[in-house]
């Protein structure tokens, strides 16, 4: 009897619990949304998170607020979302560092991706492009390639910063290529485009609308899209399959995610709200002028990019043995 009577109370506790949650999440939300951007101001994602926030403000009809926390290559945002409350209010927008930093540098980024966060939704994926100035001595990745492995760790590569995409980028292109070429990372995507441009440096990724303007005005050359099919903006720069370089495939990302353990209801609710954005034309017209591909899902959906993201680059980090301080 009295195992049956603890059972009884068991279940009136777990029904009570849903029917609170499910309280919750129909009042949902009741006061203003935080969404920490982990990058700075004025930078591609934080322009995108922008746009989605104020889509999603009208949508919820509550205040969604950007907020800027930079630091450590994104993680030190990360990481105050990851000990923040799991009500809904605290929201976090991601980008390919989300997975990078903490595959390559752990002992910085000091997060799981995987188990410390709630997926909520993936909105956008898009590749990265390789560009080289116009005075480099080769106009085609495989003559890249050629003139990297004549002349070892002579070529120079900039990138954002040390474990970020742009550098894991170049270390699962050396490491599927074979050859080897100098990484030099800088503060930003920006000044490594400056020197590119200025022939301090010979070879970049960059995202297609950061590369674009460059390409058209003839200061630099588009060598590969680093996906597995052409951009629309880009129609005659080959993937980087076709060029050669097959295996080397990557994605830039953009999705929101919340502290793990958020009411599924909630994440139920924001998933759902983004999912309607996707579906309406500007928004469309908005994201894909980024050279993205839109991504419609389910939490679950985000939840399989960031499991085979972050494990796909740890696995490369412990192949290539990479050491970044």
């Amino acid at each position: 009897m009295g195992v049956f009577a603890g059972s009884v109370r068991h279940l009136a506790f777990v029904a009570s619990m849903l029917a609170a949650s499910s309280s919750f999440a129909q009042a949902y939300p009741e006061k203003p949304i935080k969404l920490i951007v982990p990058f700075a101001a004025g930078a591609g994602t934080d322009a995108v998170a922008r746009f989605m926030a104020q889509r999603m403000e009208a949508e919820l009809k509550q205040p969604v607020v950007v907020e800027n926390k930079v630091g450590a290559s994104g993680a030190i945002g990360t990481q105050d979302v990851a000990r923040a409350a799991a009500d809904g209010y605290t929201l976090l927008f991601v980008a390919s560092p989300f997975t990078t930093v903490a595959a390559a540098t752990p002992q910085i980024a000091k997060y799981d991706p995987v188990k410390e966060f709630a997926p909520v939704a993936l909105i956008a994926t898009g590749p990265l492009v390789w560009i080289t100035n116009s005075q480099a001595p080769f106009t085609s990745m495989r003559e890249m390639v050629a003139n990297a492995k004549a002349n070892p760790g002579k070529l120079s590569y900039g990138s954002a910063g040390a474990g970020g995409v742009n550098h894991l980028a170049l270390e699962l292109f050396k490491n599927r290529t074979q050859t080897d070429i100098l990484h030099v990372p800088y503060k930003g995507i920006a000044p490594a485009t400056t020197d590119l441009l200025g022939g301090s440096i010979q070879l970049l990724t960059g995202t297609i609308p950061a590369v674009l303007p460059h390409v058209k005005g003839g200061k630099a050359r588009a060598l590969a899209i680093t996906g597995d099919k052409r951009s629309a903006l880009m129609p005659d720069v080959p993937t980087v399959g076709e060029a050669g370089a097959g295996g080397t495939e990557v994605y830039n990302y953009w999705g929101i995610v919340a502290p793990a353990n958020t009411p599924a209801p909630v994440v139920t609710r924001l998933n759902a709200v983004v999912q309607k954005l996707l579906a309406q034309k500007d928004v469309q017209d908005r994201l894909t002028n980024d050279g993205v591909d839109l991504t419609p899902g389910g939490p679950e959906r985000l939840a399989q990019f960031i499991a085979n993201d972050f494990n796909g680059w740890k696995k490369l980090v412990q192949q290539a043995e990479l050491k970044i301080e």
